[in-house]
């Protein structure tokens, strides 16, 4: 199972990934740790990543960077309309009323979703994770930001999908920073002790996000969290870009806005003089060659002048950071650290009002790139079972309050109940109570849409079919389970009809009474294991009735005690039905409800298999088409390579013919490379690959003989010598030899004559031919001669010697003594036990022989 961690930022994504020493951030293939998060369209494939990056400027109306703020956005959002002014892309109305990218691919205009690009920045991030781990990559961890709504967050899902990637879980960026932190720190105090509480404030290119957590030891509790999702590294860039469209305007006369490449360089080089300005207080000079009309402009700025320009991005920075503390009800004093991670809190004077509001320094410890990447890895490794990591739980907060609306019979008014408040516990489960004959709907919304960065605080509608009314024609009691899941996504998940069936006592084997062990007639709250501490809240929620309103709270949640306690009893009695005398035994029964969920913005089934389908045939052209231009690569690698060594180390090896007829093929086919090959398909390329090698490969197979033919033959030689040197000690009578027969020896002696005899003939003939000329003999030839000499000697040489047995030990007769080695005489041990014992014998009568294996 593959533990990958994806951050796909605004500007630039990392991916993380999980091995035996730990989380590691990989590189791509041009050796580097960020991604651009850019996709380029060409003639003839999809340049992704850094290729990409470098086309924006010439390939501007068909290279999209900048996308992941149009997620789950209809085209007619006033955010689309006023950002699509500033894209040198063109952004279209898709079918179903969505963002569309407008560009030319293979030629022809296509259309693609916001989530389509998005799967084609994930084919590239996993194809880096795959090059790395070597092997396929099905299950990751995403970050978003913590301010994406439901339908933002089901559109960056549905880019996974498409990709065929299976995401465990949609991480807040914020939650993960916190995570990757939180982790690795062994001064966390025990969970009974108070908790340590850190600040993480992240300013990256396109917002700015702030979280409050508690820290306890393998323990994370996020306690709120706020953000400004327009102020960024980009919003300081485009302070610089307005500041020198006007001095260029009146310095030089010239209209930047007009030129959409122009425009785009000038942002490149106000980042870089950016950035350098954040090192460095003195003036800095920016420069751009060949601007616009063949100028060359010029400009300065400093860091004060900087600042002052951004004085009111600066400002802004104050009002997240008073909001989060206003959520959270801390104070600067109760929080313990605060880290600070994005490109952009690089900038000195962002550290020092962040650090000038809480009144301490800012803390870097953490990578301010890496560190969402790190932490989504994390989350993976620990929901992997491949993986054994710390026990560490994390508790996350919805950031939007979220109320529901039902539709009710004629005679009741409208139903509305707040179900997840700002910074309650995520994710978490909630089990509502209606009393229905008919199928309802189910409106879900958020509660405060001034707080929402989306213009559509609809989240969707949920209908429950199937319900009927009871057997005595009163309304069934039908339960709605409501949840925020892992990816911070609110849904209906499942809705059941609680039926009554009256029964025997003879036939009940259940032991089940009217009200089921898993059921009751108040509101119950049904937790995350993860989230656990937070089953005390559900005593705070209200019952909902089909009427509309509230009953009073009930202290009873499933994850606690089954049975209800005594003051529900009374409840459900005065509520439900008149008192009896005495209550038949029921048996409860639940029934599964069909759910139809109709979702903002969700991508329809055809439509998503569609998108998959498209994203698998492009991803097919694009290996076509890398590996057509391998082969063209091939091509003139070889026509530059042997060029040069035609006229060097290669020029004794060819004759002064060949050598003009192969330069004028290499030229030929140099100048066919640039004109008529310059777009051929890949079988084009081979076969002219081909054609240059058969005069090549010749020349390179001389001079490698050349090379390695001296070695074989000294190797050669010096078996010869050996064995020689063996037959000389054969015929001295060595005692090493004098084992092997006479005729094995001759074989020998036979077998090293004719092999010196080859060598010499060779190597005589060799010397005669030319450089240039085919060898007469090969290498190969050498290394085969070398080993049929070996295995017709080698084998009789180094034949042991026969094993000399010692002579067997005579039986001693009847009454004659037989000394031993140690000079101990047998009819002494027998006639002395006690010698016999000392001398590890047995008694005198009983001698035998003890095997013992000795270590």
């Amino acid at each position: 199972m593959s533990v990958v961690g994806f951050d796909l930022g605004y500007q630039n994504c990392h991916v993380a990934i999980a091995r035996s020493g730990g989380i590691e951030t990989v590189a791509n293939e041009f050796s580097d740790r960020c991604t651009p998060a850019v996709v380029s369209f060409g003639l003839k494939n999809r340049p992704i990543g850094i290729a990409a990056k470098n086309q924006l400027i010439t390939n501007a109306n068909n290279t999209v960077s900048s996308f992941k703020k149009f997620h789950g956005r209809a085209f007619s959002d006033a955010f689309v309309q006023k950002e699509k002014n500033n894209m040198p892309y063109k952004l279209v109305q898709m079918n179903n009323g969505g963002v569309g990218v407008k560009v030319n691919y293979l030629e022809e205009e296509n259309v693609f979703s916001i989530a389509q690009i998005t799967a084609m920045l994930l084919t590239k991030l996993k194809e880096t994770a795959e090059y790395n781990l070597k092997k396929p990559v099905t299950d990751c961890v995403l970050s978003v930001p913590s301010f994406f709504t439901d339908a933002e967050r089901r559109s960056v899902l549905d880019a996974a999908q498409i990709v065929g990637l299976n995401c465990l879980k949609l991480m807040n960026d914020m939650t993960a920073v916190a995570l990757n932190y939180g982790i690795y720190k062994q001064d966390l105090p025990a969970p009974e002790e108070k908790p340590k509480i850190v600040v993480f404030a992240d300013m990256g290119h396109s917002s700015f996000q702030l979280s409050a957590c508690a820290f306890n030891k393998g323990k994370l509790k996020v306690l709120g969290t706020a953000f400004d999702p327009y102020l960024g590294g980009k919003s300081f860039d485009e302070k610089l870009v307005e500041h020198f469209c006007t001095e260029f305007k009146t310095k030089y006369k010239l209209d930047v806005k007009s030129k959409i490449r122009a425009l785009l360089r000038l942002y490149q080089e106000c980042e870089k003089l950016k950035k350098l300005m954040s090192s460095n207080s003195t003036d800095l000079p920016l420069n751009i060659e060949c601007f616009m009309n063949d100028l060359d402009v010029s400009g300065r700025m400093n860091r004060a002048e900087f600042e002052a320009l951004c004085s009111d991005l600066l400002q802004r920075i104050e009002a997240p950071l008073r909001s989060l503390m206003e959520q959270t009800q801390l104070r600067a004093e109760d929080v313990s650290a605060v880290e600070v991670i994005g490109g952009a809190t690089r900038i000195p004077a962002v550290k020092e009002r962040i650090a000038k509001f809480f009144g301490k320094d800012v803390s870097t410890t953490l990578n301010a790139d890496e560190a969402v990447a790190r932490g989504c890895a994390l989350q993976c490794a620990i929901l992997s079972p491949a993986f054994k990591v710390r026990e560490f739980s994390v508790t996350d907060v919805v950031p939007f309050p979220i109320s529901l609306k039902w539709s009710t019979e004629a005679d009741e008014a409208e139903g509305v109940h707040e179900v997840f408040s700002k910074n309650h516990a995520a994710p978490f489960s909630k089990v509502l109570t209606f009393y229905r004959k008919n199928a309802f709907q189910i409106e879900a919304f958020y509660s405060d849409p001034s707080v929402v960065p989306y213009p559509e605080s609809k989240i969707g509608h949920f209908v429950v079919q199937n319900i009927c009314a009871a057997k005595d024609g009163e309304k069934s009691k039908v339960k709605v389970k409501v949840r925020v899941n892992t990816h911070g996504i609110f849904s209906v998940s499942t809705a059941s009809m609680v039926e009554r069936m009256e029964v025997d006592e003879s036939e009940d084997q259940t032991g089940e009474t009217e009200v089921d062990k898993n059921q009751s007639t108040t509101e119950t709250l049904e937790t995350d294991q993860s989230i656990q501490q937070e089953s005390s809240e559900a005593g705070s929620q209200p019952q909902v009735q089909t009427d509309g309103q509230s009953c009073p709270p009930s202290p009873e949640t499933s994850s606690g005690d089954n049975k209800m306690t005594e003051s529900d009893k009374g409840n459900e009695k005065k509520i439900d039905q008149p008192p009896e005398a005495k209550k038949p035994k029921m048996k409860v029964k639940n029934i599964d409800l069909p759910i139809e969920a109709n979702l903002v913005w969700q991508l329809g089934k055809d439509l998503l298999n569609m998108y998959i389908e498209n994203e698998g045939k492009m991803i097919l052209q694009d290996k076509l088409e890398k590996e057509r231009n391998d082969a063209k690569n091939a091509v003139e690698e070889y026509v530059y390579e042997f060029r040069d060594k035609l006229c060097g180390p290669y020029e004794k090896f060819v004759s002064d013919k060949d050598q003009s007829r192969f330069l004028d093929l290499l030229t030929q086919t140099e100048n066919w490379l640039y004109e008529d090959g310059e777009d051929q398909p890949k079988q084009v390329y081979i076969e002219k690959l081909e054609e240059l090698k058969k005069l090549g490969t010749p020349i390179q197979n001389r001079a490698r003989e050349a090379e390695e033919r001296p070695r074989s033959f000294e190797e050669l030689g010096q078996r010869l010598q050996h064995y020689a040197k063996i037959i000389e000690e054969y015929r001295k009578k060595s005692e090493a030899y004098e084992h092997i027969s006479s005729t094995d020896m001759e074989k020998v002696e036979k077998c090293v004559r004719e092999t010196m005899e080859w060598m010499n003939n060779m190597m005589n003939a060799q010397a005669k031919q030319r450089l240039n000329q085919d060898p007469v003999v090969q290498v190969h030839d050498i290394k085969a001669k070398r080993t049929s000499l070996d295995s017709s000697c080698h084998g009789i040489v180094s034949q042991p010697k026969p094993k000399v047995e010692p002579p067997k030990e005579e039986k001693p007769l009847n009454g004659v003594n037989e000394n031993h080695e140690d000079g101990t005489n047998s009819e002494k041990t027998k006639n002395n036990p006690t010698q016999a014992q000392q001398n590890g014998e047995c008694h005198p009568n009983e001698k035998r022989t003890i095997d013992m294996d000795l270590d």
